[in-house]
């Protein structure tokens, strides 16, 4: 092994792999190459060699172009680029917007049937706006790693070589003016560069003290730190709120139950709830950051019954069950829990203690399908079963989407 390191090869793509890659097979062997589409032929400069059950490469030419290829959306990704030299973060920008999105529901489809069972379909939807301007401007949130000349600029592909770029083409205008790309950042990590609903775009060095800052959705106002976690694209905190709403079953919903958004944040999903079935509505939102969770018991003071609680959702959900008395564990069953997970997912832990609680329905926000794939079918293992899905085109040019899921027993 290792013999093949760096040599160009011929490779026929036959189709799309978790993670904004195509496959394409060489004398049998699975091949990994980046910047290709199901249905070219490329030559590839293989990059990875070692494992035997598959090797990795980067498109250099391509050979047989794709009817869905077009020209790369951002010059400082573009395949014209020696492969080390190409900028992350846009890994779907040479395809098509359309076509981007069916290989998007390829990938979730195949996750479901192949985890759990599970033939579903599903249309990835856009975000209204983003369709006009070709799935660009959409980022309010990016970050610059810094390199040891205290240059800023994205990492290339899978790499932590930082490339140095005049455009961001993903980033909203307000973003991309506010980079500071020609600025020097000597001896810090990072820059970030974020533009919230109000007070215009600002920058983050370094370990710099936090300040709040407003997002708007809707009529509603959130605050939250610069730094916290909120969704990068400008439509999609709406677009989570609403999908959330349409998929939670009001025939199900008890706004007097124990309901539960886990993963909460800053209080976004839990008021999309409140926002949905009303005042009377009772929720805990459970989050680890503590900064978050006094964001989110501001952002939620208007519903009475809406609490804010800081902790780790494995270790929270497990004394919750554990220690339930009749009554709390008859609200439990009653409830509607909505969870918004990291990208790894809930996990056997929290998805068994959910199932243990055997709480009416479960609205389940997803970044990414496998994690949300192997999850469900913990759920079916628990009694429970799909019955409801949406997906999302919120990271345009990337291999990301938003998926929602109801879950019932």
């Amino acid at each position: 092994m290792g013999e093949m390191l760096g040599k160009d090869v011929e490779l026929d793509v036959t189709g799309i792999a978790h993670g904004g890659i195509s496959v394409a097979r060489l004398d049998g062997r699975v091949v990994f190459v980046t910047d290709a589409i199901p249905g070219e032929r490329v030559r590839a400069r293989i990059t990875e060699d070692r494992k035997k059950s598959f090797w990795r490469a980067d498109t250099v030419e391509v050979l047989d172009a794709s009817p869905h290829r077009q020209e790369h959306v951002w010059g400082a990704a573009s395949v014209d680029r020696d492969p080390s030299q190409r900028a992350g973060g846009a890994e779907f920008g040479h395809i098509a917007l359309a076509h981007q999105r069916e290989l998007k529901r390829q990938v979730l489809i195949d996750a479901l049937s192949r985890m759990a069972g599970i033939d579903f379909d599903v249309v990835v939807e856009g975000v209204p706006g983003d369709d006009e301007v070709g799935g660009t401007r959409w980022r309010t949130r990016v970050r610059l790693h810094v390199d040891e000349s205290g240059r800023p600029g994205p990492y290339a592909q899978r790499s932590h070589t930082v490339i140095a770029v005049d455009d961001l083409p993903l980033a909203t205008a307000a973003v991309e003016e506010a980079a500071p790309l020609e600025q020097r950042f000597v001896g810090e990590e990072h820059v970030d560069v974020l533009s919230p609903s109000e007070g215009g775009a600002r920058l983050i060095i370094g370990k710099q003290a936090r300040t709040t800052v407003v997002e708007r959705v809707g009529e509603r106002e959130f605050r939250l730190d610069d730094g916290g976690f909120w969704q990068v694209h400008h439509g999609a905190a709406q677009t989570l709120t609403a999908a959330v709403q349409d998929l939670i079953d009001p025939a199900l919903m008890d706004p007097r139950a124990m309901n539960l958004d886990l993963y909460g944040g800053v209080g976004l999903l839990a008021a999309a709830v409140g926002d949905r079935f009303g005042q009377a509505l009772r929720i805990t939102s459970v989050e680890s950051d503590s900064r978050a969770t006094d964001h989110a018991a501001e952002n939620l003071q208007e519903w009475i019954g809406a609490s804010a609680v800081t902790g780790r959702v494995e270790r929270w959900i497990r004394e919750l069950t554990s220690t339930a008395n009749q009554g709390d564990r008859e609200r439990l069953r009653q409830a509607t829990v909505v969870l918004d997970p990291p990208r790894s997912g809930a996990g056997k832990d929290v998805v068994g203690r959910i199932t243990s609680a055997s709480p009416a329905q479960v609205v389940y926000v997803a970044c990414d399908p496998v994690a949300l794939a192997r999850d469900i079918a913990l759920f079916q293992e628990g009694g429970y079963h799909l019955d409801g899905i949406r997906a999302f085109d919120l990271f345009p040019h990337t291999h990301h989407l938003e998926t929602v899921v109801r879950l019932t027993r």
